[in-house]
Parts: C-alpha cells; sequence; structure tokens
C-alpha cells in the first residue's frame, strides 16, 4: 500500500484545522483502546500519514501508561514537525518516545507490524484518501497480526450550510465527485471511504465501530473563533468542485463571495461531516 504522496499539506494549514479536528474525535471510541493488550515496555502505535502529528498530540496525553509512536508520512519536514511536537507523557505520566519513518507503507504488512509489535494503527484525514485495495491491504495487515486500528475524521459527503444557498447541492455533490476522482491510476474512494472500510475490516473479521466526528464551524460551534478555518475551507471546497466541473465557475466564484462575505460577517455556521472508525481483533462484540 502506497500514501497519496501527490497529497502535500501546508504545516499552516494543518494547525488552522487541529482545533477543530480536536473538538471533532469521536471519544467514545477511546474506551475499547483502553483494553487493548500490550507489551509490559508499553504501547507501540503507528500513526500513518501523520502530518505534523495531530493525532498523537491528541491521543497519547489520553492512554495511560508508556507508549512508543511510530510516525509515518512522505513529507519529511513535516515528520520532523511530528517528532519534536508530540507530548512526552502519558495521561498517567508514563513516557511517550517517537520514532519517524519517511516514504510509502508498502512494508506495512502484517508480518512488519508483528515484527515491530504493533499494539495500534492510527491514522486521522488518511483514509478517504486511499483507494479499495489500498484499504484492503491495511485491513489485511492488520488483522492479520491482531492490531486494531483507528482511522479518524473521513469524510462522508455530507455538509450543512446555514444559511442555505441554492448553489449549495450543486458545489457539494461537484466536491463529492472530485474526492472520488482517479489521481494518478488510483480511484480514490473519497466519501464512499468509511462504508468500504466497515465492509472490508468486518470480512477480515475484525469488530468495527463507527461514531461521527463533525466539524461545527461558525457562530455558537466552540465560541465562533474559527472564521479563518471556515474561510480556508469554503476555499478548498469551491476550489475543488470548481474543478471537478468547470461550468460551475462563473457561478461558483460568485457563491463563494457570498459565503466568505457571510463568514467575515459572523452570518455563516457550516457543519462538515466525518466518521472516525475504530477496527479491533475478534468478533462483533469487541467493538461494544
Amino acid at each position: 500500500m502506497t500514501t497519496p504522496a501527490g497529497t502535500r499539506y501546508a504545516p499552516q494549514w494543518l494547525a488552522l484545522r487541529e482545533e477543530a479536528d480536536a473538538a471533532a474525535r469521536a471519544v467514545a471510541l477511546l474506551g475499547p483502546l483502553r483494553h487493548v493488550p500490550r507489551q509490559e515496555t508499553g504501547l507501540v502505535i503507528r500513526d500513518l500519514g501523520c502530518g505534523t502529528g495531530s493525532m498523537g498530540r491528541w491521543l497519547a496525553p489520553r492512554l495511560a501508561g508508556a507508549q512508543h509512536w511510530i510516525l509515518h508520512d512522505h513529507d519529511p519536514d513535516l515528520l520532523a514537525l511530528a517528532a519534536t511536537r508530540m507530548p512526552r507523557r502519558g495521561a498517567d505520566g508514563g513516557r511517550v518516545t517517537v520514532e519517524t519513518r519517511c516514504g510509502d507503507l508498502a512494508g506495512l504488512t502484517a508480518a512488519e507490524l508483528s515484527a515491530t509489535r504493533t499494539d495500534l494503527v492510527t491514522a486521522s484525514a488518511l483514509l478517504d484518501l486511499l483507494t479499495r485495495e489500498e484499504v484492503e491491504r491495511l485491513a489485511a495487515a492488520c488483522a492479520g497480526a491482531g492490531c486494531p486500528a483507528l482511522l479518524a475524521l473521513s469524510v462522508v459527503g455530507r455538509v450543512e450550510l446555514t444559511p442555505a444557498d441554492p448553489l449549495d447541492a450543486a458545489i457539494g455533490s461537484a466536491f463529492n465527485d472530485h474526492q472520488r476522482r482517479l489521481e494518478r491510476g488510483r480511484r480514490l474512494l473519497g466519501p464512499d471511504a468509511v462504508a468500504a472500510a466497515r465492509e472490508i475490516f468486518t470480512r477480515h473479521g475484525m469488530a468495527v465501530r463507527v461514531q461521527p466526528s463533525p466539524w461545527r464551524l461558525g457562530p455558537g460551534f466552540r465560541g465562533g473563533a474559527d472564521t479563518a478555518l471556515t474561510a480556508q475551507w469554503l476555499r478548498g471546497w469551491v476550489g475543488a468542485a470548481r474543478e471537478q466541473r468547470p461550468d460551475l465557475a462563473p457561478r461558483a466564484t460568485a457563491y463563494l463571495r457570498r459565503r466568505l462575505d457571510a463568514c467575515e460577517a459572523g452570518e455563516l455556521r457550516v457543519v462538515v461531516h466525518h466518521s472516525d472508525l475504530l477496527a479491533l481483533p475478534g468478533p462483533p462484540a469487541a467493538a461494544a
């Protein structure tokens, strides 16, 4: 399996979204994780497509005991940032150590997970950038090694904007099609990723649990102090839709201007729906 190496994210964008990500993450999935068997030396956790390490910054302080994080990314600059920004202590003061792996994930097999005694695989905002074949290989690796997977913040193809605009549906549909694009021979799952992963991990004998993890942006959500994130998200959302459907360009330009004006005026609320998925070795009861 390879990471979507053509996809590069600026540290500024990752920093901008980190607070919204943290607020959205499905804390209900942490309960089963606290019962994951671990080595005497502590948990070994692999974070795939780690970016600047936001998953580790959120999760490490919520897990007890010693932890060793193996951070994977194809961008060496992001890896360097992630390694320096990881917490050094877990929930009970247990030591957190870090190593980095730069490159694709072709070596992430059941044998590799077992050899490094990996206890948990994590990823944020990655699942929807993978193909069905890549998710198949990830599920096979985790199932073969008896290793849980926590795959967070995957888009599910639904956005709610208040107040509504007549062009919302067309922009949303074009964006979803863009997320399913063919990229250098790879057909991305996009908003179909969570449903596909649930089916694939279940077929590989894993117990799967899915929880919503929506971004809630704008006045009344988290104090409304996220105008910059909302504006940047809008530019990306409309830009992808316009790229997918060039015929939308004239209307999309005016639409974006209206939406940015409403955002700046504190009149726009946005819910961007995501889901978090937890897959555990064993029968369905294991995910309860």
